[in-house]
């Protein structure tokens, strides 16, 4: 099947995108790796000992950063929908994490251990129609959201994408009702004509 000029132009750009050759080099398994990375050179917000969630999280290349990052005595859980190849050092559930039976294969690799740390770069299966897209990725935040609270220890950190338009201010203003403070973050490697942003809350309260 022939390629339309649209899916073409899109090839062109991902494969001279400065960012996609650089994680190619650097053995990551995506650009967005470098979104974190950014993030945490400013933000500091992966230690050694860390336990983190990573949502969404295929095809891994934010796990591959956060092991990294925490060390051998942290612990990376990545959690996706989709199959995900193994990442070194990282425990994968493949399982949609608003159902209760991937929360509890969650919960069992956790072993009683708190997270110090939620991260999630997730979106939606876009439609190319606004008006359908933006509530579904805000949806997803706000499920993202909901599950930080529930797993995050006092103190903890959450880093979600967020595509600004409807419902952007909501929850933003959710976030603040239970973190101490809220930022947002457009890293570099975030391509400038996307609508997506980066909030990251920190300290979570009781």
């Amino acid at each position: 099947m022939a390629k339309t000029k649209s899916s073409q132009r899109w090839l062109n750009r991902h494969f001279n995108d400065p960012y996609v050759q650089r994680a190619q080099r650097e053995g990551f398994r995506s650009r967005a790796a470098f979104k974190l990375l950014e993030i945490q050179e400013r933000d500091k917000i992966l230690r050694p000992g860390q336990v983190v969630v990573d949502l969404g999280a295929a095809p891994g290349g934010w796990s591959q950063v956060a092991s990294r990052l925490v060390g051998g005595k942290g612990a990376v859980i990545a959690m996706d929908i989709l199959p995900m190849d193994p990442v070194a050092d990282v425990a994968i559930v493949e399982g949609d994490f608003r159902e209760q039976e991937a929360l509890e294969r969650l919960r069992d690799l956790l072993a009683g251990r708190a997270v110090d740390l939620v991260i999630s770069d997730m979106a939606p299966n876009v439609s190319g129609v606004a008006v359908v897209d933006q509530p579904r990725s805000i949806h997803l935040c706000e499920l993202a959201l909901e599950f930080a609270r529930e797993t995050l220890k006092p103190g903890g950190d959450f880093l979600v994408k967020v595509f600004q338009g409807e419902g952007f201010e909501a929850f933003l203003k959710a976030l603040r009702l239970s973190f101490d403070k809220v930022m947002t973050r457009k890293p570099e490697a975030s391509r400038s004509n996307s609508r997506e942003v980066y909030l990251l809350a920190r300290g979570k309260r009781v």
